[in-house]
């Protein structure tokens, strides 16, 4: 044990080595900070400053960490955090015996200690507590970040996040404000009738998106599984089974690239609706994200990325080619062959991804995705993708080309994708086995071709409307944040050597 503590001190850094001296010292006298099992608070330092008139000179215990301490001869001055804000603490030599105070004097900045005294505001006006005890409940042995600079390193606010949420009460804020979303979400969804549930996360077959999975095997059943890409098949196996409204708020796992705009877990919700369309699923997703804004933030006008965005109801609704159209002037709508849409697609610069087949309906979105979508700030629903994109989704009665699919955009950013679900077991066996073909060819992002599905779906699945939503996006949008990293407690990080 010595032989570690050697090697240990060797490693640490000066300040650490200093604060583990103190704690050996602590311990040889057989005070223990971390031997202690629980405190009993009776007051949060909120509490107390919003209620000063009605607690002043009343007894109290209070606990937190450390964040600041001040020495003015006799009298010592910390201010404690807890998990409701910040109070000073006032101590004074001769309220208790010297060594007491002396050992106050030993207190580090980052400490958790326990105070009991009573309430008083101080000649400068503060709210404070003049404490009579104070424990050492826990010794911090790394020394926080210097006050003025804090965890500035952005890399380390996330490999950290422990440290960010101690130094900076903006993240506990963006936080706390991603709870009351989801809680909102949850509310906004059972009081209009929809059932919540929870489907498997392993699966043996990849499907419901277009995306590469993550592989693990089962040692038991000596099979490769997938996590899910999405919670698609699951809960329309549900609808199928008579529940007519339903839905799944969950982690999401996708093996592919990381930016500011995806990790390889995520959270979305998808629900369903029975007897609805893509325009039922318009309304809801309006209605639910305008009045999310308004009640989580006071305001349906919202700063984000630099833009000011305007969440009041009544977004416009425009077809993918309109789209194109508009910004780029290319008119899919008036092509009829493959060879048309990859001439005009030239012209303007986009061409098929590596390993992508070219087709009327591919070149169409990838036009929209590499020339348009950067391009939306206000909230637009765009409607109507082509069916090559779209393999779960409803085709147009008038023009078969294209599916009853709608993605929102608000500020450059997808934030939510729904379908007129497709309920014809052969039209949805086919397109199964197109990528089932896709993904023979190389194209790791196609689904897979799901049985049991189409036999759910042979039993009869009604007219139904499909929503998911991005939650941790939309989280962005209402705490004004541009990086996914920074409304996920942990985001997936590259390990460090």
């Amino acid at each position: 044990m010595a032989e570690e503590n050697e090697i240990l001190e060797q490693q640490l850094p000066e300040l650490l080595a200093i604060r583990l001296e103190k704690l050996r010292k602590l311990q040889a006298e057989g005070r223990d900070p971390f031997a202690e099992t629980k405190y009993e608070r009776t007051a949060y330092s909120a509490d107390i400053v919003q209620n000063f008139d009605a607690m002043e000179n009343t007894d109290v215990a209070v606990a937190g960490r450390i964040m600041a301490k001040r020495g003015m001869g006799k009298v010592i001055f910390l201010d404690l955090k807890d998990d409701k804000g910040r109070i000073q603490l006032y101590i004074r030599k001769g309220d208790d015996d010297d060594v007491t105070f002396d050992d106050i004097k030993r207190i580090d900045i980052g400490d958790i200690i326990g105070a009991k005294g009573f309430v008083f505001r101080t000649k400068m006006g503060e709210v404070s507590v003049h404490c009579k005890e104070v424990r050492l409940l826990a010794k911090s042995l790394r020394p926080l970040p210097e006050k003025f600079h804090g965890l500035r390193d952005i890399e380390l606010k996330y490999r950290q996040r422990y440290v960010d949420l101690i130094m900076n009460p903006e993240t506990r804020r963006t936080f706390e404000i991603r709870s009351q979303f989801i809680r909102y979400l949850r509310s906004f969804l059972d009081a209009r009738g929809f059932l919540e549930v929870e489907t498997p996360v392993l699966s043996t077959i990849s499907g419901g998106a277009t995306a590469r999975p993550f592989i693990t095997h089962h040692n038991t059943l000596g099979i490769d599984m997938y996590l899910r890409i999405a919670t698609e098949l699951h809960l329309k196996r549900l609808i199928v089974g008579g529940i007519e409204r339903v839905y799944e708020i969950g982690r999401i796992f996708r093996n592919e690239g990381m930016d500011t705009k995806h990790n390889p877990e995520f959270t979305s919700v998808e629900l369903y609706q029975a007897y609805a369309d893509y325009n039922d699923m318009m309304d809801l997703f309006e209605e639910f994200l305008s009045s999310a804004a308004r009640d989580i933030l006071g305001t349906q006008t919202l700063q984000w990325q630099g833009e000011t965005i305007d969440l009041t109801p009544g977004w416009p609704r425009m077809t993918m080619a309109e789209a194109v159209k508009i910004h780029t002037g290319v008119d899919f709508m008036s092509f009829d062959t493959t060879e048309e849409a990859v001439r005009a697609a030239a012209s303007i610069g986009v061409k098929m991804p590596e390993g992508k087949e070219p087709s009327w309906g591919a070149l169409l979105y990838e036009c929209f995705d590499q020339c348009v979508e950067d391009k939306l700030i206000q909230p637009v629903f765009i409607i109507d993708h082509p069916v090559e994109v779209s393999p779960l989704a409803k085709r147009k009665a008038s023009d078969p080309r294209l599916t009853e699919r709608f993605e929102l955009f608000i500020c450059r950013n997808e934030m939510g994708n729904a379908f007129s679900e497709l309920n014809d077991p052969i039209d949805q066996k086919q397109r199964f086995q197109r990528q089932v073909e896709l993904r023979a060819r190389g194209d790791d992002e196609a689904g897979m071709m799901d049985e049991d599905f189409i036999m759910a779906l042979e039993y009869g699945m009604p007219p139904t409307g499909g929503l998911g939503i991005g939650i941790d996006r939309c989280v962005m949008m209402f705490t004004n944040n541009s990086s996914i990293r920074d409304v996920l407690l942990f985001p997936t990080m590259k390990p460090l050597d």
